[in-house]
């Protein structure tokens, strides 16, 4: 069983690319905390988790999913969760920090332990920062090629069960990324306050309401976007990377900045 979050698409491709290769089934959170969170493993299955990182941090959507509303069951008493495979896979547009022994301290909760971890330096998405912009096309193109070729490799690692945390790149810094810039950027930024749209670009096609993960946008097809300011935007920039007209902005940070969104067609 393979739980993901995914807003732009990077952590969708890398955990549908997983499943069709292993056989995992898939939940997506976003849709799992409409329900009531429980799930029964198979005797011999694998447990999996894959997100983007925030901030040098797990989104707190994710975090929140595991610590407080993610309940497994296994299918008989002899069966208990430290006899399953749990692996861990993060994407991000640059360096991770220390987000995967905060998804550790996370999942010990639970009690459960990560045997294999893997980072994926995929395409830049997070544009909420003055000097932060999505990559050049072929930076980008390079990061999907060399994201493919880590994760079939990481997929190899799966299938067969086996530990390795070899394949995380931590940054220079990665206890000043994530607990002090990771402890601003949750604080200061993760907000959907400066969303806004450009009423004169906007064509009310609805597109941003259906993709936002946590249904934080009032809209629809014939409605421009109302963001409802209940604190459950992730910051995710979801909404803004699809719009096809480039008529939402976050607040004057993303003026004149680039879009991006996955698309398996553009590899």
């Amino acid at each position: 069983m393979l739980f993901y979050l995914s807003s732009t698409g990077n952590t969708l491709w890398a955990a549908k690319t997983i499943a069709q290769a292993t056989g995992d089934r898939l939940v997506n959170i976003a849709e799992a905390l409409q329900g009531d969170c429980t799930f029964t493993l198979a005797s011999d299955e694998r447990i999996g988790f894959a997100f983007p990182v925030h901030g040098w941090r797990p989104p707190v959507l994710f975090r929140d999913f595991i610590r407080y509303r993610m309940r497994l069951l296994t299918g008989t008493e002899t069966d208990t969760l430290d006899k399953h495979y749990v692996y861990a896979l993060c994407t991000a547009g640059d360096d991770i920090g220390e987000t995967m022994r905060l998804l550790e301290a996370d999942l010990a909760v639970k009690q459960l332990r990560p045997q294999a971890e893997c980072s994926l330096i995929m395409p830049e998405s997070y544009v909420g920062l003055p000097f932060m912009d999505v990559d050049k096309k072929a930076k980008e193109k390079k990061k999907k090629e060399e994201a493919a070729l880590q994760l079939s490799r990481f997929i190899e690692i799966v299938k067969a069960m086996t530990p390795d945390r070899s394949n995380l790149v931590l940054g220079h810094w990665p206890r000043i990324n994530s607990r002090l810039l990771g402890g601003l950027f949750l604080k200061y930024l993760v907000t959907d306050r400066p969303f806004h749209v450009n009423s004169s670009r906007c064509v009310k096609c609805g597109i941003c309401a259906d993709v936002c993960p946590v249904a934080d946008i009032v809209g629809g097809l014939g409605h421009e976007p109302v963001w409802r300011h209940n604190d459950s935007c992730l910051t995710c920039f979801s909404c803004y990377h699809h719009c096809p007209h480039h008529a939402i902005e976050y607040g004057g940070r993303t003026k004149h900045k680039g879009q991006y969104f996955y698309n398996r067609n553009k590899l």
